[in-house]
């Protein structure tokens, strides 16, 4: 499956789950998590697990932790609700800035857009697609920047190597 389809599947996935009208954040991980099994797969990297609401940390409980499936931590991932339209204050508060120092490989993302912190620094930032079309209209929102989203999650997964 090529790039842009597999991320218009994930877009169609939010959309429905949005479109129910009472989703709550833990209801948009199963697409997230399906999402990163299948970037994984397609990067060649099919023996990276995903856990979706992992143990707690020594920072807290990020939603979802990537391993290697043996002995490795690659990274976490904190998902806001997609309502959440802007992630500046979030990305500013101080959760995430325990996150991001605890953390090496840690990305941030309200479903649409994605931001990949290495070592507490932003490296990387991609809005997939605009959560108006999400939130206010309630429809599949055209897919924005796929080659770059595809490098943002390959290069959080290339931990793994």
């Amino acid at each position: 499956m090529n790039r842009k389809t597999l991320f218009n599947r994930y877009l169609l996935n939010l959309t429905e789950v949005a479109r129910r009208g009472d989703a709550r954040e833990e209801s948009f991980y199963t697409s997230l998590e399906d999402l990163l099994e299948q970037v994984a797969q397609a990067t060649g990297r099919a023996h990276v697990h995903v856990t979706t609401l992992p143990k707690s940390t020594e920072a807290g409980n990020p939603d979802f932790r990537l391993w290697n499936g043996t002995d490795s931590i690659i990274g976490y991932i904190e998902a806001k609700n997609p309502v959440q339209e802007n992630l500046d204050h979030i990305e500013t508060s101080e959760q995430l800035h325990r996150y991001r120092w605890t953390f090496p490989n840690l990305i941030l993302t309200n479903f649409l857009e994605f931001r990949l912190y290495r070592d507490g620094e932003l490296v990387d930032s991609v809005l997939a697609a605009r959560p108006y079309v999400l939130n206010q209209l309630r429809a599949a929102p055209p897919l924005e920047n796929a080659d770059k989203l595809w490098d943002l999650l390959e290069r959080a997964l290339a931990e793994s190597k």
